[in-house]
């Protein structure tokens, strides 16, 4: 992988508003290293400056402080050097509503020195049948296919995609992980901000999730899901069991409860030790476990857990 970053951004602090009372701070001092070559999903509750972040990036935002270099260019003074080796899928599809939807795609490959072939990624994104209909007339789920169609025909070096399988049904949508990921194998560096988590531990080598203008956690997957005492090992047995001499036997820290009547959840770091230590004492109480299963945190429950499970406008 290419150790030299993507996307390189300092300090970024962008603000709306102009009179101190209406000021809205949307990014508030924002680090962020984005690799090349890699898949990177960048996460966040509604408000939290991602999509600021991410049109910063593209150039269509100016930061009012802190620096950020798109291909080690400045996105703003530089954007004529920089935009013919990115590609922009916007939720807006950025296309004139009157276009005929294959008709702009190909307009688009013909600004590019070597675009992807046009007829291809038509029939590779299900574009075929709505050739001559105007972008106004299209599905939802067609708009946004075209929409990501545009954004990879130019063989961009880095493509950033806003939340590209949404309103897609699930033959589009793995469709376009697919196109998502020949992306990375052929190089391209792919920014994708989404709201399926599942979408994210797919396709995401790394993952960095922003909450209030600050990106508060970042990494593979597997680093965030790892867990500690965010593990659970979960049985089922006689109702009203006593826990007092298993939390004994427990590592410091762990716990055992009963969710339900007949339900129970250990949580604790979850490894063959522990596991024995629970099935020996169910043994030794004369308690044949059922539905014996290892439960780890998901992406979404990391998400949750650091941005908080109220629901936001």
């Amino acid at each position: 992988m290419n150790p030299v970053p993507a996307v390189q951004i300092a300090g970024l602090v962008k603000r709306y508003g102009t009179a101190p009372k209406n000021r809205v701070v949307a990014v508030d001092g924002l680090d962020l290293t984005i690799a090349a070559g890699a898949i990177t999903a960048v996460l966040g509750p509604n408000g939290a400056g991602k999509t600021t972040t991410i049109e910063t990036c593209e150039g269509y935002r100016r930061p009012d402080a802190g620096t950020v270099r798109v291909l080690g260019l400045d996105p703003v003074t530089q954007s004529a050097a920089l935009r013919p080796r990115i590609g922009v899928m916007l939720q807006s599809g950025g296309v004139y509503a009157g276009a005929r939807a294959v008709e702009m795609l190909r307009h688009t490959a013909k600004l590019h020195a070597h675009p992807l072939d046009v007829d291809a990624l038509v029939e590779r994104l299900g574009l075929g049948s709505c050739g001559r209909t105007t972008y106004r007339r299209l599905s939802g789920g067609q708009q946004q296919r075209l929409a990501l169609a545009m954004a990879v025909v130019g063989r961009p070096e880095l493509v950033f995609l806003d939340e590209p399988t949404a309103g897609l049904d699930p033959q589009a949508r793995r469709a376009t992980w697919d196109l998502v990921r020949d992306l990375r194998r052929d190089g391209v560096t792919v920014v994708v901000t989404t709201h399926h988590m599942d979408e994210a531990e797919q396709l995401a080598d790394r993952v960095a999730i922003v909450d209030r203008g600050k990106v508060i956690t970042e990494g593979t997957t597997e680093e965030l899901c790892r867990g500690g005492a965010e593990d659970s090992l979960r049985f089922d047995g006689p109702p009203g069991l006593d826990l007092g001499p298993l939390v004994k036997e427990l590592p410091e820290g762990a716990t055992a409860v009963e969710t339900t009547p007949g339900s129970y959840r250990v949580e604790a770091p979850v490894d063959p030790k522990l596991l024995a230590t629970v099935t020996g004492w169910c043994a030794a109480a004369g308690v044949l476990p059922e539905r014996l299963s290892v439960q780890r945190r998901s992406l979404e429950d990391v998400f949750l857990d650091l941005t908080g499970r109220e629901l936001r406008s």
